[in-house]
């Protein structure tokens, strides 16, 4: 784990932090939603009955886990949770896992699965992104991304290929020392799939999801709901690189979950979503 400690704020420095939270966590949420509560009463009692299931979700759940779904970074996701709830009734019989083995899915997501880290593991993607990925913190690779194919630094044609269920194709790399804060994905039509493609030798690299912990150093394959609360550590001395992958959540029906991660590329392209979440995307330049 990281050494640095940080001094206790005083002074001018702590009224500072006291104020911005009161307004982040107090002002804001009371101003906006306590008004639209008043005035569309039956509306409120609809998203708070959705969000209330869509947080439920997470396993070892918390009050701090609540306050950060309701007033925190997982506000648009509760925003958006009316459309999860449909996403969720519509994989069904597949009941959401949360967190699953690769047995979990069905055999055609496990053959893509299978072959896409069969391809991972012959394009020598380490040696080739090293240089550019150690200038950043958090870098970001595509491939493909929403369905949509993208012209990236390195050339794997295996990532080229028909994929039928495969959405996004990434490489994600921390830095030494790295580590998120507690965070929510937004839409639920795919499963966030992690494939770890260096070697890590101790538990100094993993992923919490709820009250799972997940190392990476025991398992390189991690799939799971990126809506439910999540941190990404690398507190190693080396960088730490993981395929960043998106998979159609098993469903009977197929095309409204790919049209669904359509408009979520369409969004992401056109605001760079990307950008507020920490990464440096590298792209060709």
């Amino acid at each position: 784990m990281s050494n640095i400690v940080s001094e206790p704020l005083r002074g001018q420095a702590l009224f500072d932090r006291i104020w911005k939270f009161a307004l982040r966590r107090l002002l804001i949420p009371l101003c906006g939603l306590a008004p639209f509560a008043y005035f569309f009463p039956k509306i409120a009692l609809f998203y708070i009955a959705c969000g209330l299931y869509d947080v439920s979700r997470n396993h070892g759940l918390k009050l701090s886990t609540l306050r950060r779904y309701f007033i925190g970074n997982g506000f648009l996701l509760w925003l958006l949770s009316p459309i999860n709830v449909v996403l969720d009734l519509l994989s069904l019989p597949y009941i959401n896992k949360g967190v699953y083995r690769l047995e979990d899915l069905p055999p055609d997501h496990q053959k893509e699965v299978r072959r896409l880290i069969q391809v991972t593991n012959e394009a020598d993607l380490v040696h080739q992104v090293e240089e550019r990925a150690k200038q950043h913190k958090r870098a970001m690779f595509f491939w493909r991304s929403y369905g949509v194919k993208v012209d990236t630094i390195v050339n794997v044609p295996g990532f080229d290929e028909p994929w039928n269920y495969v959405k996004t194709i990434g490489l994600s790399v921390f830095n030494k020392k790295i580590t998120t804060s507690p965070h929510f994905g937004w839409l639920r039509p795919t499963l966030r799939l992690l494939y770890n493609i260096n070697d890590i030798k101790d538990k100094s690299a993993y992923i919490v999801v709820g009250d799972k912990t997940h190392y990476w150093c025991e398992d390189k394959l991690f799939i799971f709901d990126d809506t439910l609360l999540h941190v990404s550590a690398n507190e190693t001395d080396q960088l730490r690189y993981c395929m960043f992958v998106d998979i159609l959540r098993p469903s009977h029906f197929p095309r409204i979950m790919s049209a669904v991660v359509a408009v979520e590329g369409y969004l992401n392209k056109t605001f760079k979503l990307i950008s507020y979440s920490g990464w440096t995307l590298v792209e060709r330049q």
